[in-house]
């Protein structure tokens, strides 16, 4: 029974992880859960190229710490102190892919002394240690313990700090000797203003500088970087094909493995274009490199992976949004030359994860929406989901954890929020990737890279808004999306203590703001408390900060102001205003009020971040080695399901 699914794992630094159920699986057919299998085998094989995308050390790092740690579990070491801090910074890399926070992108530093790393390492027969080719025990270890121990070097993953070289400061290995001038007039020279389906130059590559100063691209793709992953990657795709429930999946499936063979980016748009316009059949899939925000200037994929299967009564909101797409594109509160005069092809999906992998694993988004290439959206549409079983797990988590009592200042208001969260929560999500992203249009000319290092905040912040200037819109309660006129309140109350207040829990002190969703938060709320004539204020009740909205019908015109604004920014490729907003009110903290609320939360004893747990998939055979069925397994350990992923998926 699903009463009795347990969604807590372990917890351990500042992380909670979870499990999210695989609800409905056992409906489908076994065809179906073959092509989910397959599908989940090509997303787990990508694991190794995200850890080296996040850091040239991070696989020999994890190899080794994975090594010295188990050498400890088995020939009975001393679990003191140092050992835990030792298994604990291990754990932390398995979540990050790397070792930088998976979040806010700084180094953390290990609990454990040098000398006792050091120590450990040279318990472990030299055989058995990760060396690189030609490379000693002493030199390994001189190496390392600068990029592990040493605050100084590589301390951040991705730098967005106004003012310094972004690719020089920042340790994600997307770039090899190249400075931000150099990558920016790279990339330059290689677009044509004239090209109307351009596309997006960089994606799949690390660009690096050769010893004679020219510059070069090393193509990630089957018999290039990476190739010994996408190889196993490519042959499970193509037993997707197999079992595929229609020709046009297998027609997808067959474009991606072209692209992952040749790496041309022209393909890649191709099977994009197949991929939105792919709606038959419950399975569908995200595989390959898609995502910017790991790259401080925005060009650069992460590779990630999710399965997904359909959950059809959740759908049924999404489906209502994505029919009614063009009433919102023709109402939103923008100048009329930056709307769509008809909008395409968006669907929606509220689906149920299957598979988390790369860039999605352990921690995840909840709602995706793609292609992320403008011409295509424009003339082809865009999926999206909102992934109903992950944000369930978060919502069955969270209850009765004290959080929204110490947070929210009167009780109507959490009386509001406990009545109509959860269904805003979701329905803001479903608004913010079903039309959101897909809304509004590029003016002629524009160059899609305009905005730089500020593209992602301005795209996070313009589908935020989008999504909260409709949640008060009576057209959601027409459409039965909301039960009456005043559930938004909740939503606009919720959002703006988060980004005013409460996501400042997930960062350090002394710290700036400096992951993309969090500045873009951080923009609206504050822009918000300035521009919207004093409809939210801050007060104190007994030394306590609590947020307090007087107007919830001035907030709405703020926000409608805002996105106008915000999309203009976009449509025009307006670098310069993007710049002055996001350093304006996305990035500083209030030292005094982060301090009170790092104090306040720690009291509540929770832990800021979530992440995943998989389910295990095996194949069920029969006496004659034919598989009858795929079970879903929920038991392994954090411990065990990483050991794993790094035992038989190792491919780089």
């Amino acid at each position: 029974m699903a009463e009795d699914f347990c969604y807590a794992g372990e917890r351990f630094a500042d992380i909670q992880m979870l499990r999210y159920r695989l609800n409905g699986f056992d409906q489908l057919s076994l065809q179906q859960k073959l092509y989910v299998y397959y599908l989940s085998e090509a997303t787990l094989w990508g694991r190794d190229i995200t850890f080296d995308q996040m850091g040239a050390d991070n696989l020999q790092i994890r190899k080794l710490m994975e090594i010295v740690c188990l050498y400890a579990k088995e020939n009975g070491v001393d679990h003191g102190r140092e050992y835990e801090a030792m298994e604990t910074y291990l754990k932390r890399l398995w979540f990050s892919n790397g070792i930088h926070h998976h979040y806010g992108g700084e180094k953390f530093i290990p609990d454990f002394t040098e000398q006792y790393w050091e120590d450990m390492v040279r318990k472990i027969d030299p055989v058995s240690l990760p060396l690189r080719e030609g490379q000693s025990v002493d030199g390994m270890i001189h190496h390392l313990a600068k990029i592990i121990f040493d605050p100084n070097v590589c301390s951040k993953r991705v730098n967005k700090t106004n003012g310094e070289d972004l690719v020089v400061t920042s340790a994600c290995n997307f770039y090899k000797n190249v400075t931000q001038k150099e990558v920016e007039a790279f990339y330059a020279e290689k677009k044509d203003s004239n090209d109307m389906q351009p596309p997006s130059w960089g994606l799949n590559s690390q660009l690096v500088k050769k010893e004679d100063g020219q510059l070069s691209e090393c193509v990630w793709k089957e018999d290039g970087l990476y190739g010994e992953a996408i190889t196993h990657i490519i042959y499970w795709l193509k037993k997707a094909v197999e079992v595929a429930e229609n020709e046009g999946q297998r027609e997808v499936l067959k474009l991606l493995i072209s692209y992952y063979q040749s790496g041309d980016l022209r393909t890649f748009d191709n099977y994009s274009i197949k991929w939105v316009e792919c709606h038959e059949g419950d399975i569908d899939f995200i595989n390959g490199f898609i995502e910017v925000y790991d790259d401080p200037l925005g060009i650069k994929a992460t590779w990630e992976g999710l399965v997904e299967y359909k959950d059809k009564e959740a759908s049924k909101r999404t489906r209502t949004i994505s029919d009614h797409a063009q009433w919102f594109e023709d109402h939103s509160p923008i100048d009329n030359r930056f709307r769509k005069k008809t909008v395409k092809g968006v669907t929606a999906n509220a689906i149920c994860a299957a598979m988390l992998g790369g860039g999605e694993y352990p921690s995840t988004a909840i709602g995706i929406n793609l292609p992320n290439a403008d011409w295509i959206r424009a003339a082809h549409g865009s999926k999206s989901i909102t992934i109903s079983n992950i944000t369930d797990a978060y919502n069955k988590a969270a209850k009765g954890s004290g959080f929204k009592e110490e947070f929210v200042g009167d009780k109507e208001t959490l009386a509001l929020i406990e009545k109509y969260g959860d269904a805003c929560d979701d329905l803001h999500t479903d608004l913010h990737e079903c039309l959101g992203h897909g809304s509004g249009q590029l003016l002629p000319g524009t160059d899609p890279d305009a905005l730089r290092a500020y593209g992602s905040t301005i795209e996070e912040a313009r589908a935020d808004l989008f999504g909260l200037y409709y949640m008060a819109a009576p057209k959601l309660v027409e459409l039965g999306l909301l039960p009456d006129g005043d559930a938004y309140k909740a939503q606009y109350y919720s959002y703006l203590m988060n980004g005013m207040m409460t996501q400042l829990t997930r960062i350090q002190p002394g710290n700036v703001i400096e992951e993309a969703h969090m500045r873009n938060r951080a923009l609206i709320a504050r822009w918000t408390y300035e521009h919207a004539d004093g409809a939210m204020k801050m007060v104190k009740q007994e030394d306590k900060t609590f947020l307090v909205i007087t107007d919830y019908s001035r907030l709405r015109k703020a926000f409608a102001e805002l996105l106008a604004e915000i999309q203009r920014i976009k449509s025009e490729g307006d670098y310069e205003a993007a710049k002055e907003l996001v350093e304006t009110y996305a990035v500083k903290i209030d030292p005094v009020l982060h301090s009170e609320i790092l104090e306040r939360y720690k009291k509540l004893n929770l832990a800021p971040y979530k992440g995943f747990l998989n389910p295990r998939l095996t194949p069920v055979s029969s006496a004659d080695g034919s598989i009858i069925d795929v079970n879903a397994d929920y038991s392994e350990t954090y411990w065990e399901q990483m050991m794993r992923y790094s035992h038989d998926y190792a491919a780089l």
